[in-house]
């Protein structure tokens, strides 16, 4: 459910980031008043659709992937295959999670702020960092577990089956 929610935060998001540049066009073109903020927070929101949404992602399979060597794969190896994939994207998010915490709890600790003429505080946008990896390696933990009890690996959605299954 967690990830389903990192689904809607991140749609969300982008939405917002589409009206805001759609606002951004029309005072900038129609009445020819200077955009302050406008770029900077779609910037912000695009970044925070793609970190928050990485979990929901994973939870649907809807990440693009290569799949030759598992094609010509049995089932055993390439449930092998699969969890030594999913330990290492594990590893590398746990890592980049610890390390997005830290650079979130620096901007929150020393107030740094963005040197625009809007000039939010970073906390904010760099939030994004270790909460999104955060739950992304929360549903590679949900991944591998599954993959090492032989239980179906959990879906976004109830209509699909496990490949190869």
């Amino acid at each position: 459910m967690l990830s389903k929610a990192c689904g809607a935060v991140a749609a969300a998001s982008l939405a917002a980031g589409c009206l805001v540049v759609c606002h951004m066009v029309l005072v900038r073109y129609a009445f020819s008043q200077p955009t302050i903020w406008q770029t900077e927070f779609v910037t912000f929101a695009v970044v925070a659709a793609t970190l928050l949404g990485s979990p929901y992602v994973l939870l649907t399979r809807g990440h693009v992937t290569v799949d030759l060597v598992p094609h010509y794969l049995s089932a055993r190896p390439r449930r092998h295959l699969a969890l030594a994939a999913s330990i290492l994207a594990w590893a590398a998010c746990a890592v980049l999670a610890w390390t997005g915490w830290q650079y979130f709890h620096e901007a929150w600790e020393f107030g740094w702020r963005t040197e625009s003429v809007w000039g939010p505080p970073l906390w904010i946008p760099l939030l994004t960092l270790p909460v999104g990896l955060g739950i992304l390696t929360l549903q590679y933990t949900a991944d591998i577990l599954c993959l090492v009890t032989g239980r179906p690996r959990p879906r976004g959605r109830r209509d699909e089956e496990e490949p190869g299954a």
